[in-house]
């Protein structure tokens, strides 16, 4: 049988009705009692070996505000992130940053754009809708693309979804993409496991589907 796991999530707010003067005066609405619901646990992340030549890796949102402004973003996944873009680099492994202002984007000294890296401007949070990701990626002859960046239950959910209807390979290094709050996680790791191309057992390199992994257990070779 599977594991399950209680996760809390907010509720809607509550909103006060009341017109003119008297809805100017009403106090900030305050929200209802967070609900509890169980779903599957998520499953361990597990280690993968990508090749270099048909890899890519993907940097999502990390620039000011999007990401100065998240304790957890400037937190644990900023320096796991440069540490896995060091060793990427170091591999040869392409490297793209996606956010919606491109080049003109306040991207964070950490994880900022280096010669010979590649910025897509993007319009949704699906980095492929209305962009030359998938061009781009084709032309270099990738096969696989590691999604990291702000965040999982949003644009890296999105653009995973994105990547697979694409045929690609996906692998997202659950310390690498976070979220908020707790549940925006645990949600965001469940539809992208459980989308379409499915991997709820998270198989290592499922082929054209998301597998979960952590930066320190990956290896480019």
């Amino acid at each position: 049988m599977m594991p399950i796991r209680a996760v809390l999530i907010a509720s809607s707010l509550a909103f006060p009705l009341g017109s003119g003067a008297a809805l100017a005066q009403t106090a900030a609405p305050a929200a209802k009692p967070m609900q509890t619901v169980q779903m599957p646990a998520e499953p361990a992340p597990v280690a993968v070996a990508l090749k270099p030549a048909t890899t890519a890796l993907l940097v999502a949102d990390m620039i000011d505000p999007t990401c100065k402004t998240q304790p957890k973003c400037t937190g644990s996944m900023l320096p796991a992130i440069a540490a896995l873009l060091a060793q990427a680099r170091k591999a040869g492994v392409m490297v793209v940053h996606a956010t919606r202002a491109g080049e003109a984007a306040k991207f964070l000294p950490e994880t900022a754009p280096v010669a010979g890296d590649t910025i897509i401007a993007n319009s949704g949070q699906d980095r492929f809708y209305n962009t030359k990701l998938d061009e781009v990626l084709k032309a270099r002859g990738i096969t696989t693309l590691v999604l990291t960046g702000w965040k999982i239950s949003g644009s890296v959910l999105y653009t995973s979804v994105g990547a697979t209807l694409r045929d690609y390979t996906v692998v997202i290094p659950r310390d690498a993409s976070l979220a908020g709050p707790d549940y925006e996680e645990a949600i965001g790791v469940y539809q992208i496991l459980n989308q379409s191309a499915a991997n709820a057992t998270n198989e290592p390199l499922k082929a054209k589907a998301t597998t979960i992994s952590r930066t320190n257990m990956i290896t480019f070779q």
